[in-house]
Formats: structure tokens, sequence, C-alpha cells
């Protein structure tokens, strides 16, 4: 059974008020290999950390932690590095990404959602759908993480609902960051080649639809021309969700348009925050 996080009163400046929100922001994380030297997507992730305010502590949605039942925060101190893929080279193995974790920020998430009960976790730790991005935004992991996870059994507007929830967190200095891609679908994966049509069509319907401000369309995702095919399982939509909540009426600005391989969006959103 997972323990409730405890707050520590010696913390430091995690969850003060803040004068400006965060931002949120959507990352299309792809393959884990983007974790690896230098690409056009990993590239863009490096600037996103230069240019926006430095986060007291980073909140992780990623495709990649999916339970059964409840939501679950992770609440170490020191989370491990989860190399949650196969058939990779050995290099990518070898990566760690040694971010400190909080488990007075995880008192935060439970305390901020609602919706749903928020069990602390002391097993996870941090999946490539956080620190492929991470290691990129913030290579030198000194800002501290903690991951959220998804329920598979959820309906979406609870996923969107929590993203609600959990937007004041933004106040305090906490970097929403929601990890999956708006197209995922591997079976049908072509390396080196262009978008398939029904790819290209449900990236462009989302990125019109969040454009647009409408959330219930975008919360009613299986209704969208080509859903099926663009997500055989919803563990890489999601993250969305939960950005789109978090981000309220602020207006969107995209990063990295581009289908991989025929099949995965890599698109980006970044919703709010002061570059600079």
């Amino acid at each position: 059974m997972p323990r409730r996080p405890q707050a520590d009163p010696a913390a430091g400046r995690e969850g003060e008020m803040a004068d400006a929100p965060m931002p949120v922001i959507f990352a299309g994380h792809g393959s884990p290999e983007n974790a690896l030297g230098s690409n056009e997507y990993s590239l863009e992730w490096k600037k996103l950390g230069r240019e926006l305010p430095r986060p007291s502590l980073i909140l992780c949605i990623s495709a990649h932690w999916v339970i059964h039942e409840g939501t679950a925060v992770t609440a170490m101190r020191t989370p491990r590095t989860i190399h949650d893929f196969y058939g990779f080279p050995d290099e990518l193995y070898a990566v760690r990404y040694p971010a400190p974790g909080s488990p007075e920020g995880a008192v935060l998430v439970r305390d901020a959602v609602r919706s749903t009960e928020v069990e602390g976790d002391y097993e996870w730790g941090l999946d490539h759908g956080t620190w492929s991005v991470l290691s990129h935004m913030y290579p030198e992991a000194d800002i501290p993480v903690i991951q959220l996870s998804l329920n598979y059994h959820h309906p979406p507007g609870l996923h969107f609902r929590i993203g609600q929830e959990l937007r004041p967190l933004r106040h305090r200095g906490v970097l929403i960051l929601g990890s999956g891609n708006l197209v995922h679908n591997l079976m049908m994966l072509r390396p080196g080649a262009g978008p398939y049509p029904w790819a290209e069509d449900f990236d462009l319907t989302v990125k019109m639809l969040v454009e647009r401000g409408d959330y219930p369309a975008l919360v009613s995702y299986p209704d969208l021309r080509n859903a099926g095919i663009a997500h055989p399982s919803p563990e890489h939509y999601l993250p969305l969700l939960y950005t789109l909540g978090a981000a309220g009426n602020d207006a969107p600005r995209f990063f990295s348009e581009k289908i991989f391989a025929g099949s995965v969006s890599m698109r980006g959103i970044v919703f709010g925050g002061q570059t600079g």
C-alpha cells in the first residue's frame, strides 16, 4: 500500500507563491534515443530550457507510467532513472538523470487534486517520457522532479479535470510537463518515410482545436476523425489533457511540428510563460 507523503517543515522555496504562473508544456517525446546527442527535437527542448522561467519544481505526466488502480505521485527524495524499453543501444541504458525528488512537491499535488485520491509512490522513479526531455531542457538535473501517474480506467474528462485542479501550482513555481505524442502508432512506423495521411490529418486537427480553445472536442478525442488509428491505445494522448486543463485560457505556441517515421507526431506545445 503506498504511503501518503508528509510535508517537510524544513522545505526550501518549493511551493511559495510566484508573481507570474509557470508555463505548461506538452512535449512529443518520441524515441528514447532522443536523449542521446543532438537532433532537431532535442535542440527545441534545449531552447525551452534556456528561454522559459526556471521552475522550483517539475511535475511530469508521462505516457509511460500507467496504472490500473488509483492515482499516484512519486514521493521519494531520490528517484531512480527507469529504462522502460528494450532493443536500443547500450549507451542509452547507461543514461542516468539524477534529479532529486520532492516529498514536499508530492504533498502539493495531493492537496491540489480533489477529483480523485492521490497516494505517494516510493517505487517508480523517472521514466524515459520524463528524462529524455528533461536531460536536454535541464541537463544539470538540479531541479526537483516528480511524476503523476495515468490511470488507464479514468475517463478522458477526469484526466482533464485533474489538470484543471493542478493549475494553481503554476503560481507556486511548478512547471507542468505532459509527455506523450499527439499521434502514436508504433505498429505503423516506417523509418525515413513521410507522414501517413491519417497521421497528418489527426495531428493538424488537434492543432486546430488547440488554437480554437475547443477543449471539449479534445477531451472527446475518440470521436475525432482517425483517432482510432492515431491512438490504438490512449496513453500517449492523455498527457495532453492534463496540460490543457492546467493551461486554462493561455495561448498556445507550437514547436517540433513534424511527424516521425510516418506515424509518431513530435509536435510540442507551450502554454503561457515568459521568455528571456
